[in-house]
C-alpha cells in the first residue's frame, strides 16, 4: 500500500485540535481578548507579520469577550483549518505532498455517509423564544468581527452550508459568510456568478417553487468535510461521500432538528432556518477572500430556527481577507495538485513540472504559474496555458509559463523571464469574453478577458480588507505582551480607505466594533426589497 492511500484523518474536530497541540501547531491565549476589535486581529499578525509559513499556528481564545462588556464560555479557534500546509494536512491525516493523491482518491472513489439518531451537535437544542430573547440566539454565540474597521456585523465565516436540491433531493455543502442581523436573523452570501454555489442553484428553484430554502450552516466538522466547501466540486456531487473518500470510510450524518436536511453529526454548532425566497436584505459591508471590502449587497436573508451544539461547543473561525490567508492556504494546498493532475493527465501536456498559484495579495484565482522542462514543445507550451486558464471560470484570469529554472514564488524572476524570454508581439495572448471573476463590484461591465490585463485601478475601490490600522496596532500591542514571535510587519498590514466608503457603511463598521450589531441589523432589516436578485448593490437599486 502507498503512503498516499494510508489515510487516518481526524474525523472529529477535538481530535484535530490535539495532533495539532501534539505537534506545537496550536497556541493557547489565556489573555482577555474582545471578539470584535482584536481576535482576528491578533490572528491576521501571522500574515502580515514578516513571520515565515511554517511559523503559522492555529489559535485557541479562551478568554473571549465582546465590546459590550460581556463574557462568553466557549472558546473560539482560528487558524485550526489551514493556516499553514502543515495544519491542513494534519487535517486530512497525510504528509503535505499528498494531498493531491488524497483528493484524487477522495473524488473518484466517494463513500456515503451513514446515519446515526444520537449526535454529539444535538447534546444542546435552542428553539423557540430563547432565540428571540436579548443576548440569546447568536448573540449567545462569539462570533468574532472579521475586518474590525469596516464590517458591519459579526460573521460566520468557517461554515459548511448545507441545502439540497428541492427537486432531486440532491445535497451540496458550501462555504458561504453569514453576517448576524438579529438574535434569530442572518443575511447568507452565496455566489452567483458562474460555476459559483450550489446553494444559490437550490435557491433559484425553491424561488419557482415560492417556498424558503431550508439551510443549515454547520461549524466545527472534522477537517476532512470542512475542506469539501470551498474545493467547487461538480454541483451534484455529495460533499460528505466525497469526504467519506478522503477519510477511506463512511462519515456519519443526522437529521437537523427543524429543517428537512442531513448534517455532519460530529460538528460542534449548527444553525438551522429558512431562507426567504422573495425578500432579499442589504448585506456587508464586509472583508472579501478578494482582497477588498465587498460594499452593501442584496443577499439571502435567513430566519433561524434552531441552534444545536455540542456541550462547551468550540467556535471555528477563518482568516480571509488580503492574502495570504488561512482560506487562500487551504485553496492552494488542493488546488495546485488538481490543477497539475488535470493539464498532465486529463490534457496530456507534455513538459509540464509544475503548476503555482499566486497567493500573496491575488487570493490565488487569477494568476498561475506554469513551468516546463528545458526545450519543451511550444503548442505543448500553449495547451497548458489554454488549459489552465480554462478548468475553472474563477481562476486563470492570467497564466505564465516559466521554464522550470524559474522560482515562480519569485515574482522578480518571473518579470526577469518575461522581460529576456519572451517577444510580447508573438508570445502573449489576449482572449476576451472571459466571465466575470471573483472581485469588487466597484468596477463596471460583467465580461473580462484573459492572460494579458492591464491590472492598475481604473477608479475608485472598495476599502482595503484588512482590520482598521488602530485595531491591528491594539492587537500587537497583545501579541507583545503575551510573548508570541517578533514581527516584522510587511506591508499592507491594515485596510485604507481607496475612495470607494460612504459615511453609512462607517456608521454600520463603528457600531460593529462597539457591540451593536444589531443596530445594523435592524436598518437593513427596513431596508430590504422584492424582486432584487442576491448579489444586487444596495445604492444601485436605493438611488434608482
Amino acid at each position: 500500500m502507498t503512503r498516499s492511500t494510508q489515510i487516518h484523518a481526524p474525523l472529529d474536530f477535538r481530535d484535530h485540535l490535539a495532533r495539532l497541540e501534539a505537534k506545537g501547531l496550536l497556541v493557547r491565549i489565556d489573555e482577555p481578548v474582545n471578539k470584535d476589535t482584536q481576535l482576528h486581529p491578533l490572528v491576521r499578525w501571522q500574515f502580515t507579520g514578516g513571520l515565515p509559513e511554517s511559523a503559522r499556528r492555529a489559535f485557541m481564545f479562551t478568554n473571549v469577550y465582546g465590546s459590550d462588556g460581556r463574557k462568553f464560555d466557549s472558546p473560539v479557534v482560528v487558524g485550526a483549518f489551514a493556516a499553514s500546509p502543515e495544519i491542513y494536512a494534519t487535517g486530512m491525516g497525510v504528509a503535505v505532498e499528498d494531498i493531491g493523491d488524497v483528493w484524487t482518491r477522495g473524488i473518484d472513489n466517494p463513500i456515503e455517509p451513514i446515519h446515526v439518531d444520537d449526535a454529539p451537535c444535538h447534546e444542546v437544542i435552542i428553539t423557540g423564544d430563547d432565540l428571540r430573547k436579548p443576548g440569546g440566539g447568536l448573540a449567545s454565540l462569539p462570533i468574532p468581527i472579521s475586518t474590525p474597521g469596516f464590517d458591519s456585523a459579526p460573521y460566520f465565516t468557517a461554515t459548511l452550508c448545507v441545502t439540497k436540491d428541492p427537486e432531486t433531493g440532491v445535497r451540496n455543502m458550501g462555504t458561504y459568510r453569514a453576517g448576524l442581523k438579529a438574535t434569530d436573523r442572518l443575511c447568507v452570501r452565496m455566489a452567483t456568478r458562474l460555476t459559483g454555489a450550489g446553494g444559490y442553484q437550490h435557491w433559484l428553484k425553491y424561488k419557482e417553487l415560492g417556498q424558503p430554502m431550508p439551510i443549515a450552516i454547520v461549524l466545527g466538522a472534522a477537517p476532512i468535510v470542512q475542506y469539501t466547501g470551498p474545493q467547487k466540486l461538480r454541483i451534484d456531487e455529495d460533499e460528505m461521500a466525497v469526504a467519506g473518500g478522503l477519510a477511506g470510510a463512511a462519515l456519519r450524518t443526522t437529521r437537523a432538528r427543524t429543517v428537512d436536511l442531513e448534517i455532519p453529526a460530529d460538528a460542534e454548532i449548527v444553525v438551522e432556518g429558512l431562507i426567504d425566497t422573495e425578500l432579499v436584505e442589504p448585506e456587508g459591508p464586509f472583508g472579501e477572500s478578494h482582497g477588498y471590502i465587498a460594499l452593501e449587497e442584496f443577499n439571502m436573508s435567513m430566519q433561524v430556527t434552531a441552534i444545536t451544539h455540542r456541550r462547551n461547543p468550540i467556535l471555528t473561525s477563518i482568516v480571509s481577507q488580503v492574502t495570504p490567508s488561512e482560506s487562500s492556504v487551504m485553496k492552494k494546498v488542493a488546488y495546485e495538485p488538481l490543477y497539475l493532475q488535470h493539464l498532465k493527465k486529463v490534457l496530456n501536456v507534455k513538459g509540464l513540472t509544475g503548476v503555482v498559484m499566486h497567493e500573496p495579495l491575488s487570493n490565488l484565482r487569477p494568476i498561475i504559474f506554469l513551468q516546463f522542462a528545458p526545450k519543451a514543445i511550444q503548442s505543448e507550451v500553449w495547451r497548458g496555458l489554454q488549459g489552465a486558464a480554462t478548468l475553472q471560470a474563477q481562476c486563470g484570469k492570467i497564466v505564465i509559463a516559466v521554464t522550470n529554472d524559474v522560482d515562480p514564488r519569485n515574482a522578480d524572476a518571473v518579470f526577469w523571464s518575461m522581460a529576456y524570454r519572451s517577444n510580447p508581439i508573438e508570445d502573449l495572448l489576449v482572449v476576451p469574453y472571459r466571465s466575470r471573476s471573483h472581485g469588487p463590484k466597484s468596477e463596471s461591465g460583467a465580461a473580462n478577458s484573459t492572460l494579458l490585463i492591464d491590472a492598475t485601478a481604473k477608479g475608485v475601490m472598495p476599502p482595503l480588507a484588512l482590520p482598521a490600522r488602530q485595531y491591528m496596532e491594539e492587537a500587537r500591542v497583545i501579541w507583545e505582551k503575551v510573548g508570541l514571535p517578533p514581527l516584522s510587519p510587511q506591508a499592507p498590514w491594515h485596510g485604507v480607505h481607496l475612495g470607494d466608503w460612504d459615511d453609512r457603511w462607517e456608521r454600520f463598521a463603528q457600531a460593529a466594533a462597539k457591540g451593536e450589531w444589531e443596530r445594523n441589523g435592524e436598518n437593513s432589516f427596513q431596508r430590504r426589497r422584492a424582486n432584487v436578485s442576491p448579489e444586487t448593490p444596495v445604492r444601485r437599486v436605493e438611488i434608482d
